[in-house]
């Protein structure tokens, strides 16, 4: 069995124009709701084998808030370069070239790819996320290389809101 959580980044902030894209941090809800889903997570007794995340600072920052909840080892978060950008089949191809040896895996990255690439996995429709949402998918296979809707369960989305 292997568990996938997909996380929207965290609120960003658009204040800087002198900064790329890739650069912008998160703003003050997002510096909110980054940690308020971490410890949502932690609620459930969730624990990671791999926390992975786009290299957008918006994204890493989400991530290491997360990880900080979830007592994840900051320096353990594998930036993804293939995550910033990304297209629904990039995202899949992310997906099954994980590990087989870690069975719960969060990926932090961006919409509207996000919320496309979960309602191409998910048997349940997968509303718009929200910025740190997160979806969660169980599949029943032992290789992160065969997962797919046809062996996929939808297992939860939750959203800052719901907390």
């Amino acid at each position: 069995m292997k568990t996938l959580y997909l996380m929207r980044h965290a609120k960003s902030s658009w204040s800087f124009d002198d900064l790329s894209d890739k650069q912008r941090p998160l703003n003050d809800r997002g510096r909110d709701d980054a940690p308020l889903m971490g410890q949502a997570l932690a609620k459930r007794d969730i624990t990671l084998d791999l926390l992975v995340s786009s290299p957008a600072v918006r994204a890493l920052s989400t991530a290491a808030l997360v990880a900080h909840e979830l007592e994840y080892p900051a320096d353990k978060i594998a930036v993804l370069e293939a995550i910033y950008e990304a297209t629904v089949p990039d995202l899949l191809a992310v997906v099954r070239q994980f590990p087989d040896t870690a069975d719960s895996v969060l990926l932090v990255g961006h919409n509207n790819t996000l919320t496309d690439f979960a309602n191409l996995l998910s048997p349940s429709e997968i509303p718009e996320m929200p910025t740190a949402a997160i979806v969660c998918l169980k599949f029943s296979t032992d290789q992160w290389a065969r997962t797919d809707r046809a062996n996929a369960e939808f297992y939860f989305f939750d959203k800052p809101k719901n907390q």
